[in-house]
C-alpha cells in the first residue's frame, strides 16, 4: 500500500504519477468504486500512485492486486493523460499524470480491498449507469472500440 497519505497529495508541489488498469473479461471491463477521497463513491479503473523506485509495470500489478485481489500481466500502455482537480478558488488541489495499461488477468480472486469499496465487471452498455470519475468513460469507450472485436 502506498506510503503517501491523502493529505500529502493535496496541493502538491508537482504532479503525482499514477497507473490504471484496463482489464477485460470477454465483453466486460473491471471497474472499482473508490472508498476514500478524493472522489470517494466514484467508479474508475483499478490503479493508484507509483512508488519511488517502482517500475511502471510493477506499480500497476501491485495496485491491481491490492485493490481487487487479481494478479495481472501488464501488456501495453494504452493512454497517458492528466487530471487536475482545482479547489473552489481555482488552485490545483490534486494533480495526477495517469498512465493506463491494458492488462490480462492471470490469477487471484476478485474481491474489493485496500481503498476500494466495490469491484465489478461492467459491460460497455452499462457504463453510463455508473458514477464514473472524469475521463474514465472516454478511455474505457476508446479501449472497447480499439481492443474488442
Amino acid at each position: 500500500m502506498s506510503s503517501i497519505s491523502e493529505d500529502d497529495r493535496r496541493y502538491p508541489s508537482r504532479p503525482f504519477l499514477g497507473v490504471g488498469a484496463l482489464i477485460f473479461d470477454g465483453r466486460n471491463i473491471l471497474l472499482v468504486e473508490r472508498g476514500k477521497e478524493p472522489l470517494k463513491g466514484y467508479w474508475s479503473l483499478p490503479g493508484g500512485i507509483l512508488e519511488t523506485g517502482e517500475k511502471l509495470e510493477e506499480g500497476i500489478s501491485r495496485e491491481v492486486l491490492e485493490e481487487t485481489g487479481l494478479e495481472v500481466e501488464p501488456l501495453s500502455i494504452f493512454e497517458v493523460f492528466e487530471r487536475i482537480m482545482p479547489d473552489a478558488e481555482g488552485r490545483p488541489e490534486y494533480h495526477y499524470v495517469l498512465i493506463d495499461y491494458v492488462c490480462r488477468p492471470v490469477g487471484g480472486h476478485l474481491e474489493a480491498a485496500s481503498d476500494v469499496s466495490r469491484a465489478a465487471w461492467v459491460s460497455e452498455q452499462s457504463l453510463r449507469d455508473y458514477r464514473l470519475t472524469e475521463g474514465t468513460l472516454g478511455v474505457v469507450e476508446r479501449a472497447f472500440a480499439k481492443l474488442q472485436p
